[in-house]
């Protein structure tokens, strides 16, 4: 069975994967795992927008190209990109800095790498 089929399946409900069998040559294969995996996100679209998504990266993300494969309008590709992104979770792209100890903040201003001004500030957000 492979992802399309299972998105068939599913018709789009959550599923989780219990077993999973390394196939192919190596060391790994043949190996089988189980537990409770979740499949990855692309995974879980439907058929249609897998093929889609697909064609926006084949497309490196031209949505002029998009509207020329899809025979649709600019208005109808972002809709559709919207949707499904709003289905996906994303990776913080701009995370808080980690928070840093008094120590960790000394070490760096002994080594040069901030100013004095720079590490009274961090040990006042910390």
């Amino acid at each position: 069975m492979d992802w399309q089929e299972l998105t068939d399946l599913t018709q789009g409900r959550p599923f989780v994967v219990e077993r999973v069998r390394l196939t192919g040559g190596g060391s790994g294969s043949g190996v089988v795992v189980e537990g409770q995996f979740e499949p990855p996100q692309l995974a879980q679209l439907s058929v249609n927008d897998q093929v889609f998504v697909a064609a926006f990266v084949r497309a490196h993300g031209s949505i002029k190209e998009m509207e020329r494969i899809f025979g649709v309008s600019y208005p109808t590709i972002k809709s559709r990109l919207n949707r499904i992104s709003a289905s996906l979770d994303f990776v913080d792209v701009d995370p808080e800095p980690p928070a840093t100890t008094g120590a960790e903040v000394v070490e760096r201003l002994q080594r040069g790498e901030i100013s004095v001004e720079d590490a009274l500030a961090e040990l006042e957000r910390s």
